[in-house]
């Protein structure tokens, strides 16, 4: 049986992710999905609307708090739903998992690669993020989670931005970014979103593509230089949300927790010792690396290698061929909180040959 792909849907509370999961199950693609959803926070959807309205099967997770039982919980539900599709019961071609406006998206992420029953099954396909254009500069300064949510995401999609000028969507849009350069973002009015762009993005496939704006790279570039490494210092004590400098240059005063940088060398690395030393970075710092993921070039092989990881998992695989006239150039990008920048450079130059 053919893997059953799995979509994670997460998102500030109230920004809209019952509307657009309404949409997608209403629309008529042909394709029968599976909800699993967490009943928690104002926004239960209402279980006889959607079956009634689009013969779905519903397994509802009635558990109070997400962050420690969701894992069992979660691991059940697929298993159950893949095991009755085994048998005929059921008939769906792909799941999506509803999270709570407070979940971290990372375990209920990790399930699919921990759990070897549910590798099995499943492919996870990517982690999609709704923000509330409206209400997300207070949800990114004072909550965590939201900041997170951001950070694990392979696509952003913002809502309500039609509540707020283009100014301060101009200035969301360079704030995630900052945050999360892997994630294309799109405006969603009230859920209207093409399923092109929700499903099979396959955001955790070991591809030989970044997934940066090239943009994002010279800025990088540009901002590192600016501050011998030392970036957005001035950031620290100005207010958040208010401050009326938005407009210079494309420098982003929110000091979020939550930040990328990326790495690039022109010199291969060494095997062994980057091995050794990612092995020691993801072991340290892993429950604060959300998506980390890098395309290189090793000593030893005329194939790009590529690898990636959510937190502690990290996975790697030989890529295609450096093309005759491409630049062998390694790249990586690291989102996570607080990454210790100058000690991931530092080891990373130390493993170049």
């Amino acid at each position: 049986m053919a893997l059953i792909p799995a979509t994670i849907l997460t998102g500030f509370l109230g920004s809209g992710k019952t509307t657009l999961l309404k949409r997608i199950l209403t629309e008529a693609h042909g394709q029968k999905i599976a909800v699993i959803e967490n009943e928690f926070g104002e926004e239960n959807i209402d279980s006889d609307i959607l079956v009634t309205e689009s013969k779905e099967q519903i397994v509802q997770m009635s558990n109070g708090c997400v962050c420690c039982t969701i894992r069992e919980d979660l691991r059940e539900a697929l298993q159950l739903l893949a095991a009755k599709k085994r048998q005929g019961l059921l008939d769906f071609d792909r799941v999506v998992i509803e999270t709570t406006g407070l979940a971290d998206p990372g375990p209920v992420a990790q399930t699919f690669f921990m759990d070897d029953e549910i590798a099995e099954s499943y492919l996870l396909d990517s982690i999609l993020t709704l923000v509330d254009a409206k209400h997300a500069p207070q949800q990114l300064n004072d909550r965590q989670e939201a900041r997170r949510q951001v950070g694990f995401a392979d696509q952003i999609f913002i809502s309500k931005s039609e509540l707020v000028s283009a100014e301060e969507t101009d200035a969301l849009i360079h704030r995630l970014k900052h945050m999360n350069p892997r994630a294309p973002q799109q405006k969603a009015h009230f859920g209207d979103v093409p399923l092109k762009d929700i499903f099979d993005l396959r955001g955790f496939n070991l591809n030989a593509k970044l997934d940066i704006d090239p943009d994002f790279l010279k800025e990088d570039d540009h901002d590192h230089h600016d501050h011998d490494g030392h970036d957005h210092a001035h950031g620290e004590h100005c207010d958040h949300p208010s401050h009326k400098h938005e407009g210079h240059g494309h420098h982003h005063h929110t000091d979020d927790d939550v930040k990328s940088f990326v790495y690039k060398a022109d010199r291969p690395f060494d095997p062994a010792k980057l091995e050794d030393f990612l092995g020691a970075i993801v072991n340290i710092y892993g429950p604060r690396m959300l998506r980390y993921k890098g395309v290189l070039n090793m000593k030893g092989t005329e194939r790009k290698v590529i690898f990636q990881g959510v937190h502690q998992l990290m996975g790697s695989d030989l890529g295609p061929e450096w093309g005759k006239d491409e630049e062998r150039q390694s790249r990586m990008v690291f989102i996570g909180i607080e990454l210790p920048r100058e000690i991931l450079e530092q080891g990373l130059e130390q493993c170049l040959v």
